[in-house]
């Protein structure tokens, strides 16, 4: 479904946003809905390899800090629209913030970035979204690290160092390869268990 206006509209006395309407809808179990490039876009679950990606990551991270990070799987986050964003939401794999922070107890279905230290997304049947408008997304709200694992190019990229809508500093490796992590995380992320 596109959406083709963002502007709210009146009906009957009510203020309705089209965009908090449909993004409110109950999909099915499961199913999650995002405003990607004006399109509201309806995903199923994910499969098992893409969800094993996610595991390794995380059992990674919490092995070399056991308490220092928060991982909020299917987190929505508001993020600055324009440029080459053109969404204010999106919904990353996983999403990396600092325990002490506690950004994740009582937080709206939608919350704001600030405070995130690291998005991940595991590129499925679409993957030129996870590669460009969600990294303009990510780098547009200042959060720090995009990671982002590419099955279908068997590789990994780390995105750090944000300015405007892009990330200009990128460390690429492929499936097999260690990737360092950096501050805050300072990990040798191993990524031969990608599958």
């Amino acid at each position: 479904m596109t959406v083709m206006a963002h502007e709210p509209l009146t009906q009957d006395g009510a203020t309705v946003d089209l965009v908090e309407y449909f993004l409110a809808l109950d999909t099915p179990e499961g199913f999650r809905a995002e405003l990607i490039d004006g399109e509201i876009v309806v995903t199923p679950p994910p499969g098992g390899d893409h969800e094993a990606c996610i595991a390794v990551i995380t059992l990674q991270i919490v092995r070399h800090s056991p308490t220092m990070f928060h991982n909020a799987p299917n987190k929505g986050l508001l993020v600055p629209s324009g440029g080459r964003c053109p969404s204010n939401r999106v919904i990353p794999d996983a999403t990396f913030a600092p325990a002490e922070l506690r950004l994740f107890h009582g937080a709206d279905p939608w919350m704001p970035p600030d405070g995130v230290s690291m998005v991940v997304e595991v590129t499925s049947s679409k993957p030129d979204r996870d590669r460009e408008t969600k990294r303009h997304c990510y780098a547009r709200a200042g959060i720090p690290l995009y990671l982002l694992v590419d099955r279908s190019e068997d590789r990994v990229t780390l995105y750090s160092e944000p300015e405007g809508d892009d990330y200009p500093h990128v460390e690429v490796v492929p499936f097999g390869k260690a990737l360092s992590l950096p501050e805050p995380f300072s990990v040798e992320l191993d990524t031969s268990e990608f599958p």
